[in-house]
C-alpha cells in the first residue's frame, strides 16, 4: 500500500493530501530511509513521522484498505512519541 494512503486509512494523518505533502517534504522515514508519498509500506515496517512539534514512531501491525475510526489504531503500534521543544533558545555569553 502507498504510504500516503496508509497514513490516511490508519488516521495517523487525517487527509491524504496532507499525508502526501508531509511525506514529499522528507519528514517521514520508513525503516530509517526517507520516504516519498508513493513509497510502499508493508506489515512490520517502522515509520518515523515528524510533524508539528512531535516525532512519532510506529510499527505497522496490519494493512487494511478501509477501516472504521475505532479500528484504525489496530493498524499500527506506537513505538515512541517525542515532543520537540520549540523554544530551544541558547543565550550567547
Amino acid at each position: 500500500m502507498r504510504l500516503d494512503k496508509f497514513l490516511k486509512v490508519s488516521r495517523l494523518i487525517k487527509r491524504r493530501s496532507v499525508a502526501k505533502e508531509v511525506a514529499d517534504q522528507g519528514r517521514i522515514d520508513i525503516n530509517g530511509v526517507t520516504a516519498k508519498s508513493s513509497s510502499t509500506v508493508k506489515t512490520g515496517d517502522e515509520l518515523t513521522i515528524r510533524y508539528g512539534n512531535r516525532i512519532l514512531t510506529v510499527k505497522i501491525a496490519q494493512i487494511l484498505d478501509t477501516t472504521k475510526k475505532d479500528e484504525a489504531t489496530k493498524m499500527y503500534d506506537i513505538v515512541s512519541e517525542e515532543r520537540i521543544e520549540t523554544n530551544q533558545f541558547t543565550p550567547y555569553d
